[in-house]
């Protein structure tokens, strides 16, 4: 490995010459920008309790109508990244949004691609260019970029979900932008979840002969979700995790270009140990407790606890019951990474 110059090497006057024509050179900090073996690395791998979110979102609720805030949102903050950076990882934005009854949160569109994870409450709805998708506990919701969405509430009691969006990518190009717009005119018809794309492997007869639609499931209701994944632990051999990708389901691949989506069930008494990859990763409890292991740092977590996972982590984790299986949503950018042509997998 060789030695590199450093800056202070350099005579006074050369780098204040630089200085003022706005350049920088490379060498002495080639190190920081191109570490060996893996990357530099700010994030911090920890929980966010929902025990500490939900009476601050809920006084939130009194504090602020829902006309001042847009959207009444608490964002999970990494410090190793900034809290003013809003970021839970370098590429994933992470809020525990709230809603009360008779509450609408305005129709708009913006550049980020956004999806909604419902932690809690019923009567619960977005709505998705004029499709009204029913928000229940554990259900998916997309908003992709550029798509018209509100949301509403005609039940009773606070509803929650957790918003994962791609912020911090398309903010650091300079390329996040909102447009507000009139309320939606709601189709008068079940969503594609209960209609269209009932069944896995069953399409439309119409969508073999069409160009392919990119966002044609909004909803993935998670009873469905559930019901998957326990099946497939009944055929999934013990050193084996139990997992499913949540895909569009006329082309097979990842929901939105970015982030890339994933629901896992760890079996009673279950410890997982997934490969060490590049892509940083959010996982959000739905169901159960346990401990986690990751990069060294030991976590406690519980039902609706959030955890960031740094890019290159080790990560252990273990479900603490040994007669309930427990499940994790899993946001990651490793769809984004394998377009950029550097996602990788490691072993050891």
């Amino acid at each position: 490995m060789p030695e590199l110059g450093t800056l202070e090497e350099l005579p006074l006057d050369y780098r204040n010459g630089l200085t003022a024509n706005n350049l920088v050179p490379l060498w002495p900090n080639l190190r920081a920008a191109l570490p060996y073996d893996i990357p530099s690395r700010r994030t911090r791998p920890m929980v966010w309790h929902y025990a500490d979110i939900r009476p601050r979102l809920l006084q939130a609720g009194e504090l602020t109508p829902i006309e001042k805030a847009e959207r009444r949102v608490l964002v999970l903050a990494n410090p190793g990244l900034g809290l003013e950076n809003m970021q839970a990882t370098p590429s994933i934005y992470i809020g525990m949004q709230l809603i009360l009854p008779r509450e609408t949160a305005p129709n708009h569109r913006h550049s980020p691609s956004a999806v909604r994870f419902v932690v809690e409450g019923e009567g619960g709805f977005t709505v998705v260019e004029g499709e009204k998708l029913p928000m229940e506990k554990g259900d998916l919701i997309l908003t992709p970029s550029g798509l018209w969405h509100e949301h509403g509430h005609a039940g009773a009691g606070p509803v929650v979900w957790l918003d994962a969006l791609d912020l911090p990518v398309v903010y650091s190009l300079e390329a996040s932008y909102c447009l507000d717009g009139k309320p939606q005119t709601v189709r008068n018809q079940p969503d594609a979840s209960q209609t269209r794309y009932r069944r896995a492997g069953l399409l439309p007869y119409t969508a073999l002969s069409r160009p392919r639609n990119a966002y044609p499931l909004r909803r993935f209701p998670w009873k469905e979700t559930r019901a998957a994944l326990l099946d497939l632990a009944g055929v999934t051999d013990a050193n084996e995790i139990v997992q499913l990708a949540y895909v569009n389901p006329e082309t097979g691949l990842e929901c939105l270009p970015i982030l890339g989506f994933s629901a896992i069930m760890l079996r009673p008494g279950e410890t997982i140990r997934p490969s060490r990859r590049s892509a940083s990763a959010v996982l959000h409890v739905v169901e159960g407790e346990g401990e986690a292991q990751i990069d060294g740092v030991a976590l406690t977590w519980g039902g609706q606890d959030t955890m960031a996972v740094p890019t290159h982590a080790r990560v252990e984790i273990a479900n603490r019951s040994t007669t309930r299986p427990a499940y994790l949503f899993q946001v990651d950018d490793a769809p984004m990474q394998r377009k950029l042509g550097f996602y990788e997998e490691f072993q050891g």
